[in-house]
C-alpha cells in the first residue's frame, strides 16, 4: 500500500531510540523526509546519519521554549515545506502518589505537558491543508498504571488537548491524532519491568495479560504512527489509537 509519504516532510521528536527512533525508520522507508531530536548531540548525529540523507538531526529538549521554533523553521530551510510532526517524548518518572517530589512533576510537566502543546502550536501555524500533528501518549489516557502517577496525571490532560486541537484545526483542513503504546519491547520499558526486582517474571506476566500474549516490537508501533500520520489516514482525526495488542479493557 502506497501511504503518499515521498517527498513529505515531518518533524519527529525524542527520535534516537525507542517509538520516535522507529517511527522516524517507518517515515523514511516510505520516502520521506524527516527532522529528528534528541537531548544528546551525539546520538542523535548517529540516527539521523543511520535514517540516510533525507534525515536532519538537531540536538534539543522539549521542554526548552526555542526548541519548537527552530524544529519548524529547520524543516522549511532544509527541505522546503512541513507537512506533520510526532510529539514523543521520553517517559516521567516512576513512583506512587506518595512517592513522587514536586520537582519531578514540574520537570514532567515542563516537557511531557507544556513542551508538548508548545511543539503543536508552533507546528500547527506552520501547517496548511493536509497538515498532521501527532502525539505518542499512553494507555494511561484510559486506565492508569500503577506506579506511573505522573503518567496518569498529565497524559489524559493532553489527550484532551489533542482532541480540542482537532476540533480547532479542523476547518483548516489538518488533523490531529494520538498514538496510545503499552507494553512495548523498548528501553523504557524494559526498564519498568526492573523496578520489580525480577524483570523476567514480570515480563512474563505482563505478557500473561495481553490478549497476544507478547510485548509488540517498536518496528509495529512505528509502521501504525507512520500511518497516521501519512495522506492514507486523510479521515482520521481527533482520535487516539491503542497499539497494544488488545490490552484495554473495553471497546
Amino acid at each position: 500500500m502506497d501511504l503518499g509519504l515521498k517527498d513529505r516532510v515531518y518533524i519527529v521528536t525524542g527520535a534516537t531510540r525507542g517509538l520516535g527512533n522507529a517511527t522516524a525508520r517507518a517515515l523514511a522507508a516510505d520516502g520521506a523526509k524527516v527532522v529528528i531530536t534528541g537531548r544528546d548531540g551525539k546520538s542523535v548525529t548517529a540516527a539521523a546519519a543511520a535514517l540516510g540523507p533525507d534525515a536532519v538531526g538537531l540536538a534539543a529538549d522539549n521542554a526548552d521554549p526555542a526548541a519548537a521554533q527552530l524544529l519548524v523553521d529547520t524543516a522549511k530551510e532544509r527541505f522546503g515545506r512541513l507537512d506533520g510532526i510526532l510529539i514523543s517524548v521520553g517517559g516521567p518518572a516512576p513512583g506512587f502518589a506518595a512517592d513522587n517530589s514536586d520537582e519531578q512533576w514540574r520537570t514532567a510537566f515542563e516537557s511531557v505537558f507544556l513542551g508538548a502543546v508548545r511543539l503543536a502550536r508552533t507546528t500547527a501555524a506552520a501547517l496548511g491543508e493536509g497538515g498532521v500533528i501527532g502525539f505518542v501518549l499512553s494507555g494511561s489516557v484510559h486506565e492508569p498504571i500503577a506506579g506511573l502517577t505522573i503518567s496518569n496525571g498529565l497524559r489524559p490532560g493532553l489527550a484532551g488537548f489533542a482532541k480540542s486541537l482537532a476540533n480547532e484545526l479542523g476547518p483548516r483542513g489538518i488533523r490531529v491524532v494520538g498514538v496510545l503504546p503499552a507494553r512495548i519491547d523498548t528501553d523504557r520499558v524494559r526498564e519498568l519491568d526492573a523496578l520489580s526486582g525480577d524483570a523476567e517474571a514480570a515480563r512474563t506476566a505482563n505478557e500473561a495479560r495481553i490478549p497476544l500474549r507478547r510485548y509488540g516490537t517498536p518496528e509495529e508501533f512505528g509502521k501504525t504512527a507512520a500511518f497516521l500520520l501519512s495522506p492514507a489516514a486523510s479521515y482520521l482525526t481527533g482520535l487516539m489509537v491503542p497499539v497494544d495488542g488488545g490490552s484495554r479493557h473495553g471497546f
